[in-house]
Formats: structure tokens, C-alpha cells, sequence
């Protein structure tokens, strides 16, 4: 059986492995800017834990060879084990997987050995030492409120936010390391946007999936049906000035997807889109054309608002 083990801290620095799965750097790399920006400022440091590879994600080896799976997240794991640190991802999907593959290891000794005698062809081994952070999480628990607070330049008076914490972030609670009190009414995204001076009410769809992932490969119409329901609830409830989610996959759905609603005639509105670690930056000071430069649905408003008031 692996023993369970506490986040790692330096003396008085907190420092955890950047894992950046493979959505962020291909499809959203200012997603990664805002990250290297943040958390040095917040006194967090950030490792790059070189020689990363995909968690791996769900369609591919979870879903043909559970060991295959476990042994690759397990090598991910190893290369924070190595360095006495966490891994620390802003992708809902990496954080699902690796905290799933670790809880396999962590509850069947048979698959534990198994990933072991495969990572021992390469030198290593996983002992369960670390584990994956999210960085809401984190900047929740270990920067803390307070300290967003003091260290934002701009503040999101009179800014209403619709959150979109997605579904990997919330469940399976069981096997992640931080867990929401009520995970149907979760708080903690709410709570992060509301330190930057927001308003950020519960609504009706708030734990509903965005369609993203293998629904949008297997079936796009089922998948944009869900997105569409979900935007319009954001539109009639809230009539929210934008969308904040902590998933990478969230963002690019709820991003990417109104385009292509609006062009079939199926959505008459716009909502702009930010990863919370991009609003956080922005809210710092730091340069939109590095944090938040890449969106298909406009964001040039929304940003101008926050950074001239």
C-alpha cells in the first residue's frame, strides 16, 4: 500500500511541478503565460518537470489497459516524487487522470507492483510520495484569499461572473487530494472570483458539463445541444459579463463552440471566456497580449474594462 503524504513546502516557499498536460501549450499557451506569471509573483515556485508527457487522457490509454494508464501517470508522478514536490496542472483533465491513476495504485497493491516492474526498464519508482495539485486549489489553499487580494493592481467592481468549475474539477471526489464541502454547489471558484471584487452568483447549470471531450469527438450535436443550454441559462440568469472556468478543456468549448452557434443561427449573443489563472493576471497588471491573447469569442472589451475601469 502507498502512503499518503502532504503537499510539499519549502521553508518559506511554496513550490510545485508546472504540469501542463497537452491542451494548454498546443491550443491555449496564454493560459501557461498567466501561470509563469502568477505564482512567482504570489511566492509560489514553479519547476518544469522536464521530460513531461500527456497524464495520459482518457480516450486513449484508460480506456484499453488500466496498468498501461497507471505506469504513465506514475512516471508523470515520479518526476515530482523525484524533487520531494507536488505536480500542480490547470487542466481539469490532467488532474482527473493522474489523481484517478494514483488512487489505482494507491487502493490495488497487484497494479501498484505491475506499474513498478515497468518503471524499474527505466530506472524509476513510484512510491506515492506525490501527488496533483489543481492550481485552483492551490492559490484557494496555499496562497490563500488574502493574498490575491493584496496583490491584484485592478479590482472587477460592478463585473458579474458566471464560474464554470467542470466536471473533472468536481468529481471523483473520492480520489482527489482537495475536496468542495457540496460538490453540487461548489464554492471555491465562486470564492477566487469574488477576492478580485466580482460578483459571482450561483445558477441552475453551474455543475452542468460544458459537452467537451469525447462527447464533442463522438457525438459534436449532443455536445453543442449542451453547450448551447448552458450559455443561454448563463444569459438568462445571470447575464453575465463573462465566463470564468478553471479547465482547459471548458474554456476552449465554451470559447471555440459560440462561433460556431452563432453562425448556424443558434445563439445571438457573446460571452467572453477566461482560464482563472489569465483573469488573475490580467487583475495583477500583467500584459493582456501574453496572458489572455488567444480567444475565438471577443475578450478585447471585457479586458479593457478591467484594466481602464
Amino acid at each position: 500500500m502507498i502512503a499518503e503524504t502532504e503537499s510539499v513546502k519549502g521553508e518559506n516557499k511554496l513550490k510545485f511541478g508546472l504540469f501542463l498536460g497537452c491542451n494548454i501549450p498546443f491550443n491555449r499557451p496564454d493560459v501557461e503565460q498567466a501561470m509563469r506569471k502568477i505564482f512567482p509573483a504570489l511566492g509560489v515556485e514553479i519547476d518544469d518537470l522536464k521530460g513531461q508527457s500527456c497524464c495520459p487522457t482518457w480516450g486513449t490509454m484508460p480506456s484499453i489497459d488500466i496498468v498501461a494508464w497507471c505506469a504513465v501517470a506514475a512516471r508523470n508522478l515520479c518526476l515530482g516524487e523525484e524533487k520531494g514536490i507536488d505536480l500542480m496542472t490547470a487542466c481539469n483533465s490532467c488532474y482527473g487522470s493522474l489523481n484517478e491513476a494514483r488512487h489505482k495504485m494507491l487502493t490495488n497493491p497487484e497494479i501498484h507492483k505491475s506499474v513498478n516492474e515497468i518503471l524499474a526498464k527505466i530506472g524509476k519508482k513510484y512510491e506515492g510520495k506525490s501527488k496533483c495539485r489543481h492550481v485552483a486549489w492551490v492559490l484557494y489553499k496555499d496562497v490563500g484569499l488574502e493574498k490575491i487580494k493584496e496583490s491584484i493592481k485592478y479590482t472587477l467592481d460592478d463585473i458579474t461572473i458566471a464560474v464554470q468549475p467542470g466536471c473533472h474539477f468536481l468529481w471523483p471526489s473520492n480520489v482527489y487530494p482537495d475536496k468542495e464541502e457540496d460538490p453540487f454547489n461548489p464554492k471555491v471558484l465562486r470564492e477566487l472570483c469574488e477576492a478580485l471584487g466580482a460578483e459571482a452568483p450561483y445558477y441552475s447549470k453551474l455543475v452542468d458539463c460544458c459537452g467537451m471531450g469525447a462527447l464533442r469527438s463522438t457525438d459534436p450535436e449532443k455536445s453543442f445541444t449542451l453547450v448551447k443550454e448552458k450559455l443561454e441559462c448563463i444569459k438568462d440568469e445571470l447575464d453575465a459579463d463573462m465566463i470564468v472556468t478553471t479547465c482547459s478543456s471548458c474554456l476552449i468549448q465554451l470559447d471555440d463552440a459560440q462561433e460556431r452557434l452563432r453562425k448556424e443561427g443558434k445563439l445571438n449573443f457573446s460571452i467572453p471566456v477566461l482560464h482563472y489563472v489569465q483573469l488573475l493576471a490580467l487583475c495583477m497588471g500583467f500584459d493582456p497580449g501574453q496572458v489572455a491573447g488567444i480567444s475565438v469569442t471577443p475578450r478585447d472589451e471585457i479586458i479593457n474594462r478591467i484594466i481602464k475601469g
